[in-house]
């Protein structure tokens, strides 16, 4: 996992490198990040309904607490 400073300069880079992308390479680049999105939230969504499925889980861990570690598995993914 980077540390925030290790992150904010790779967010600087990535930025100095938009603003000099072509217009169809950051039509690309948004395409690959919507898909990357989506197949993270099918992956949520799979990982839920086989939580919700085991009746064990499914009375042991609120939703409010399952929203959490997945947002926190998400920052240390982008990490």
């Amino acid at each position: 996992m980077k540390t925030e400073h290790e992150r904010e300069q790779l967010i600087n880079a990535i930025n100095l490198l938009l603003h000099q992308a072509y217009d169809s390479t950051l039509e690309e680049i948004y395409a690959l990040l919507k898909k990357i999105e989506d197949e993270e939230d099918e992956n949520d969504l799979r990982a839920y309904h086989a939580a919700k499925s085991d009746i064990d889980n499914n009375s042991l861990i609120a939703w409010d607490d399952m929203k959490k570690e997945i947002a926190n598995e998400r920052k240390k993914d982008v990490a």
